[in-house]
Order: C-alpha cells, then structure tokens, then sequence
C-alpha cells in the first residue's frame, strides 16, 4: 500500500473553536475548498479547550452545514470519542448526515482523552483507558448493526438495544467508513483499525513511524491511512510511506479565518 502522490487525497482538518465556532462560516470554508480542489474537510469533536479558546461549536450541527453547502467534498469528525455518545443516538445521526451528503460522511473515532482541560472528569465520563476501550468496540459493533437496517438485538456491558431497527439506512454500504484514531506504539487500536476501513495515526512524527504502522494494516484497495501535517509540510514522503489521506492540521490556539483562507486557496498541491 504506497499510493503515488497524484493519488494522495487531501483534506483541511478544522478545531471548531473560536473563530471557527460559527457553522455558517466552516461551511463557507467547505465551499471555497471544494471549489479550489480538496477533497475533504474534518473537524475535532470537542466540548472544551483550555485557555485561550473560549468558544467551541458543534461538530453534527457543523458537518451538516458543511454536507449542504457542498457537493463533492468528504467530510466528518475527526475524531469524535465514542464512548461519550450514545451508539443509537449516534446511528441516527450519522445515517441522517449521510443521506444529507449523498453518502459522503466518514466516521472517525477514538477513546477520547482526559489530557487537554479533563473534558471526560468534568462531564462525569468514564476515565479509564480500558474500560472505554471496550465501550468503543461495543458501540462500534451497535453502529454496524444499525446501518443494516435489520433489527438490532444487542446485550451488551455497556449498551443495550432490544429490537429497533433503524432506518433510513445510510446511502453508503455496507456502511458509512469508519476510520479509527490511535497513537504509534499501541496494538490494540491497530487491531481494531483492521477490522474497519482506515486508520488515523495520532502525532506522527517521521515517515519511517507511519511505514510501520501501514505494514500493519491490510493492503487491500479503498483502505485509508490518514494523517495530520502541519501547513507547508510536503507529504510526499508520508504518501511513498503509505498514506492515502493528507490533513492540513491547526494549532487550536492561535487558528484563524486568514490563516486558513491562506492554505485554502494555495489548493491542495
């Protein structure tokens, strides 16, 4: 799995904090993207950040701004920790946002984490690596069953769902890809991406880190590696290493409309 840069895809990857706090402008963003060739847009999934952000907006509410202003564009969270959200509400959310897309959402997920402002312990969330872990292969498994449209009969540690089935189905099938995020250096989110449809390596350092990670992950076509690269990184090398996705990524601290308006209109190459 070493794609060609010509083949490499290329997305802006958005903290919905301050500035970018307001649905309307993201999707203005996500139009003028669109329109000077990238081929995505993502956004963080968070309720807070420390100091000196003090606004933070909605990631569902914000990527269906963005699915109605575009048309080719894919787009998603990046990633939303899912054992803060209910499977089942989740399936309605996601489903609904891809037939709003025409079958452009891709789903990311990850544990989440306590690290930046305690976001889990100040909302009452479990903290425990472990325990989400298992919560997030759980309502992966309820998310799966949803998107078929047959009844749901889930009993589970954390989750129970007796009997619903849930349609509308998303447009995309067998479902919506769904994307795992994990660190370097950890198996069990690399055996849980091969179950699925990409893997998103969180803070690559090297190219030579992510050709290692990518010999790990099935070489079958249409799977994803996708990774963060600050503005003015060249990824040819992570491409040659295997990634098949490129995200321009901004510090949450200081990101701006000019900023981003900048790399925007450079374009993708």
């Amino acid at each position: 799995m070493t794609p060609s840069l010509s083949c490499l895809q290329s997305a802006l990857w958005l903290p919905l904090f301050d500035d970018l706090a307001d649905p309307a402008t993201v999707a203005r963003l996500a139009a003028e993207a669109e329109e000077a060739g990238w081929h995505g847009l993502f956004v963080w999934d968070r309720l807070s950040w420390p100091a000196p952000v003090s606004a933070v907006a909605d990631p569902w509410i914000t990527l269906a701004a963005v699915a109605t202003a575009t048309e080719r564009l894919r787009f998603g969270p990046m990633v939303t920790p899912l054992p803060r959200r209910r499977p089942v509400k989740l399936a309605r959310e996601t489903a609904t946002l891809d037939r709003l897309g025409n079958g452009r959402l891709t789903l990311g997920v990850g544990l989440g984490t306590d690290t930046f402002g305690r976001e889990l312990a100040r909302t009452g969330e479990q903290i425990d690596d472990r325990v989400r872990g298992g919560m997030l292969d759980e309502a992966l498994e309820v998310l799966t069953a949803a998107w078929s449209g047959e009844p749901v009969h889930h009993h589970g540690a954390h989750y129970t769902v007796d009997g619903i089935r849930f349609l509308p189905r998303p447009v995309q099938q067998p479902r919506i890809p769904v994307w795992i995020a994990g660190y370097p250096g950890r198996a069990r989110p690399l055996r849980r991406a091969a179950r699925f449809d990409g893997f998103f390596p969180v803070d690559i350092e090297h190219p030579d880190q992510l050709a290692e990670i990518v010999a790990a992950l099935p070489s079958t076509a249409g799977y994803d590696v996708a990774v963060g690269l600050p503005p003015g990184t060249d990824p040819a090398r992570y491409a040659t290493a295997g990634a098949t996705w490129w995200m321009v990524e901004f510090a949450p601290g200081d990101v701006s409309l000019d900023l981003i308006r900048g790399v925007l209109r450079d374009g993708p190459s």
